[in-house]
């Protein structure tokens, strides 16, 4: 049956099923009202009510007291909410790593619930089952990815040496995810158990050591908001290469000229003295800015503060 073909009540739930399997309506979000739908599509109260009761029927929203009617958690049977089962996790695992491996291939941006649905071969809200939401299936996929790079039970004896080590296992991470970094949010962090491993691994390596709490707190998520910051231009360079074609050597090589004409102006004589010997590169950058961080903490842990 065509759009034109549909009888009003099945197109208008078609245009909110869409939006649930968008994800424009997550879990919880309130759906148009029956009042709300007769308003915005010009139908009768009936059909309007109608709307609501198939997608109930779908097991697509629930009704809640005081509230209205809201995406349901999870879709429902026609007996009610599927009971767990012992394979729940195997099927969490299996979007879980289909997830990555999208988000890996083509960036986070191409990772939709109907995108991943139509990978695995089944419906997208079946998925709803196993995720609530894409908001947790990237946390899922974060805590997968960090969790890629298990961090020794036995930690080297120093600690800047635990702290580099912790810093080299994130930027492999990302590395190996583009889309990793631009996932991860200091100001909204995930609360995801393997990436809260490397700060409780951090707070381990600095005990001791004449820092207080809060001094060994804020030099725990710098560390790892320094690696994370450094890493959030991978996933913008991968899309660029993909669609381009052109690495980012590559791209920097074809701008030689141009930059080359912006510095013999004499305009930018710093810059121009320094460019011949400068020799940068996306790890060489990471280093530096993570030398230069361990060398202030280790200054402030030989001379702790009053």
């Amino acid at each position: 049956m065509t759009e034109r073909t549909q009888a009003p009540y099945a197109r208008i739930a078609a245009e909110l099923r869409g939006r649930i399997e968008r994800g424009e309506l997550r879990p919880g979000d309130r759906v148009p009202s029956t009042r709300a739908i007769t308003q915005r599509w010009g139908v009768a109260m009936a059909t309007a009510s109608k709307v609501l009761a198939t997608l109930g029927q779908e097991g697509l929203v629930r009704a809640v007291p005081g509230v209205g009617t809201v995406v349901a958690a999870r879709p429902a049977t026609g007996q009610g909410r599927r009971p767990a089962t012992e394979d729940d996790g195997a099927q969490r695992g299996r979007i879980v790593r289909a997830a990555v491996a999208i988000a890996d291939a083509e960036g986070l941006a191409a990772l939709t619930m109907r995108r991943l649905a139509a990978e695995l071969g089944v419906s997208a809200m079946s998925l709803y089952r196993h995720v609530s939401n894409r908001e947790q299936l990237v946390a899922l996929m974060a805590d997968a990815a960090f969790g890629e790079q298990a961090l020794p039970e036995r930690p080297p004896p120093h600690w800047r040496e635990r702290l580099e080590l912790s810093a080299a296992l994130q930027w492999r991470l990302y590395r190996a995810h583009p889309w990793l970094a631009g996932a991860m949010n200091l100001s909204r962090p995930l609360l995801i158990p393997n990436g809260i491993r490397h700060i409780d691994w951090a707070l381990a390596a600095l005990d001791g050591l004449g820092l207080d709490t809060d001094a060994r707190m804020h030099a725990a998520v710098t560390l790892f908001g320094y690696v994370r910051g450094h890493a959030v231009d991978l996933e913008p360079e991968s899309e660029a290469a993909r669609t381009s074609g052109v690495s980012g050597q590559e791209w920097m090589r074809a701008q030689e000229a141009r930059l080359a004409a912006l510095v013999e102006r004499g305009s930018f004589p710093a810059f121009a003295a320094a460019r011949a010997d400068a020799d940068l590169s996306p790890e060489s950058l990471l280093h530096y800015g993570l030398t230069a961080l361990l060398n202030g903490l280790a200054i402030r842990i030989t001379t702790p503060p009053n």
